[in-house]
């Protein structure tokens, strides 16, 4: 009888792990049931009036006042030491008339006085505008306009600090003072940095501002670092198209929720001893955010003035980093270093971020040797949250993995519907006027069901009605609902494992067919001596649809570069209709402030030789059947339009 139910115990337990591997049950069950925790929590310190994310700071600096906060190659900080000088800035704001719930505009570099101002922000019940410093003129007098703040507070170059110093003036006239902290440093120093009072945070409430971050930026000059701060009011948003900058208000949840992320085992650093390397810029999501909350959950932040691919490794190792965090290109170009004997010389066995593309995510793990590539998926708006914590092969190259428990509770939270890659709207029955969800194994744009008990509302645009209100579709599927349209494709497969299509603007229809050109860059990238791919589709007279275009970032030590290789690479990776007719050899990464491509000066200069400053074009010979990329020059151009040349 014993050896019966030892039997059948072995046999339970046995079929319980298939189920599990199968289905995922206790990884969704362990994100469910911390999520629920750390609600549970919430509604406590709503009713203490502990909202706020100072207290995560300082019950961490109380615990371990001797141990390191942050490390600084010019000079660390013990939590004590942070602790002290917080409250100091604390102090310095409320002097300076600084109320709580205020937005002060931080225009500064990073640093570890940034995040204490951050930090003395939160302990007075104010919060920061998170300002990109690159900023200059109209782009900055918009984003700060946006931010309605009393305070901006500077810091860092030379050439940064002359960018505010143009709009000091038309600033003063509207009632902001503008501070350069170092004129204020002495002041700040002599504070004595007294604990702020409680009764500052208690009207801190779940909605109350973590902080205020602006949709993503972009230059059409961005491809050459030397242009960075000079005049450039021309940016991109989101969603990739041309426009000012827009903000969102970034909850205080997400603050409350990333500092007890840990005790509610919902944090994706896990362990003691744990140290994060952070070399993004502060003022943008990612990089602040995730810095941000290793403070709050009690992790030793490591933090850069800015990326930098030469002192990338040193950094690393002086730091004793275990953890760093990526966003674009950023690994890309790490990867694209000539090998080092210490490659793996380092404490790194995790990396986390956004944007790691299919072509370099398993060179890069197994080159570097890291355990675990931790990607996510979400934007500023934060509608769409996606985590892959990724070991092995299984979920290389997803950006988010759900169980079946998470793809029960989402299959009507975030829903994939087709999209005219033309008029970038949805699919419509020409009869009934609804969309079509299509499969999720198919993939299309991901709209986030309004209200939804498994997603947040979408709190719309800092400032700008009409803006918050594009982003909303109604009646898509019955009479009066209502969905938050992400801009995104994406896929799920049959295993849960979710796939990044493309972003709405960038699929492109030629010859009757719908081009990723995520899909494209991909394949690009993994052809020798191709260290970057952008693609996008660009009209031409006479045609319908757009003609793929690449503009490719070529290893500068290669000696040459087989062109007819990489029309043979593509043909054989990719559909007819996706291989790129024309590629531009860029002389620099065409990139963002944040290591992010940037098409929109590439698709404006398309293939006008006048207009690409003197980088070499090609085109598939033989008006779109040869076997070579030929050079394309002005002669070409006007047989083009002309009619001569039909592709």
């Amino acid at each position: 009888m014993a050896a019966l139910a030892a039997a059948s115990v072995a046999a339970t337990t046995a079929a319980l792990s298939y189920l599990d591997a199968k289905y995922h049950i206790r990884q969704d069950w362990k994100i469910i049931s911390g999520k629920k925790k750390a609600g549970k929590l919430l509604e406590q310190a709503i009713k203490d009036k502990r909202v706020s994310q100072w207290y995560f700071f300082e019950k961490h600096a109380q615990e371990k006042p001797n141990a390191e906060c942050i490390w600084w190659r010019p000079g660390s900080y013990t939590w004590a030491e942070a602790y002290h000088r917080s409250c100091q800035f604390a102090q310095y704001f409320l002097g300076q008339g600084v109320k709580p719930g205020d937005l002060v505009a931080l225009f500064m570099a990073n640093s570890p006085d940034f995040l204490f101002a951050w930090l003395g922000l939160f302990a007075i019940g104010a919060a920061p505008a998170m300002i990109n410093h690159n900023l200059s003129k109209a782009a900055l007098l918009h984003c700060l306009g946006i931010a309605e703040t009393p305070f901006v507070l500077a810091d860092g170059s030379p050439e940064l600090l002359a960018r505010i110093d143009e709009v000091e003036e038309e600033l003063g006239a509207k009632g902001v003072k503008v501070v350069k902290l170092a004129e204020a440093r002495a002041e700040i120093n002599s504070l004595k940095g007294e604990r702020p009072g409680d009764e500052l945070r208690e009207n801190v409430g779940p909605m109350s501002p973590f902080g205020l971050f602006y949709t993503r930026y972009g230059r059409p000059a961005a491809r050459s670092p030397k242009l960075y701060g000079k005049e450039n009011d021309e940016l991109t948003n989101s969603s990739g198209t041309t426009g000012m900058p827009k903000a969102c208000i970034i909850p205080g949840t997400a603050g409350f929720f990333h500092g007890v992320s840990k005790e509610c085992g919902i944090s994706y650093v896990q362990g003691d001893n744990q140290r994060y390397y952070d070399c993004m810029p502060l003022y943008h999501g990612t990089g602040a955010i995730s810095g941000m909350t290793q403070i709050l959950t009690g992790m030793t932040l490591c933090l850069a003035p800015k990326f930098s691919a030469s002192r990338f490794w040193d950094d690393i190792r002086d730091s004793k980093a275990t953890w760093f965090v990526y966003v674009g290109e950023t690994v890309r170009y790490l990867l694209a270093a000539p090998p080092s004997p210490r490659d793996k010389d380092h404490h790194v066995h995790s990396i986390y971020g956004n944007g790691l593309r299919p072509d370099v995510w398993k060179p890069f793990r197994d080159r570097f040797g890291i355990e675990k590539i931790f990607e996510f998926f979400n934007s500023t708006e934060g509608m769409l949250a996606l985590d892959n914590p990724a070991r092995g092969d299984y979920r290389a190259h997803s950006v988010g993995h759900h169980g079946l428990l998470l793809r029960n509770r989402y299959h009507n939270t975030y829903i994939p519907v087709a999209i005219d890659p033309d008029t970038g709207d949805i699919v419509r029955n020409p009869k009934t006027g609804f969309a079509t969800r299509v499969p999720y194994e198919a993939g299309g744009e991901i709209l986030v069901a309004q209200p939804s008990p498994y997603a947040p509302p979408f709190v719309g645009y800092h400032g700008n009605k009409e803006a918050s209100e594009k982003k909303f579709v109604r009646d898509v599927f019955k009479k009066g609902d209502l969905y938050y349209r992400t801009g995104d494709a994406l896929r799920r497969d049959a295993d849960g494992r979710w796939y990044f299509m493309d972003r709405l603007g960038d699929t492109f229809r030629w010859k009757g067919e719908n081009v990723s050109t995520a899909e494209v860059s991909e394949v690009l990238g993994r052809h020798p001596g191709v260290l970057e791919a952008t693609v996008y589709g660009i009209g031409l007279p006479g045609h319908d649809g757009k003609a793929g275009m690449a503009a490719i970032y070529i290893d500068p030590a290669a000696k040459s570069f087989d062109y007819d290789g990489l029309l043979k690479h593509a043909r054989t990776h990719l559909p007819k209709y996706a291989v790129p007719i024309f590629v531009r050899r860029i002389k620099e990464r065409s990139a963002t402030h944040n290591n992010k491509q940037n098409k929109v000066p590439l698709k404006n200069e398309g293939i006008d030789p006048s207009k690409v400053n003197g980088d070499p074009l090609f085109w598939v010979s033989e008006y779109g059947k040869g076997n070579s990329y030929a050079p394309f020059t002005e002669k070409e151009l006007e047989e083009l339009n002309a009619g001569k040349a039909k592709l």
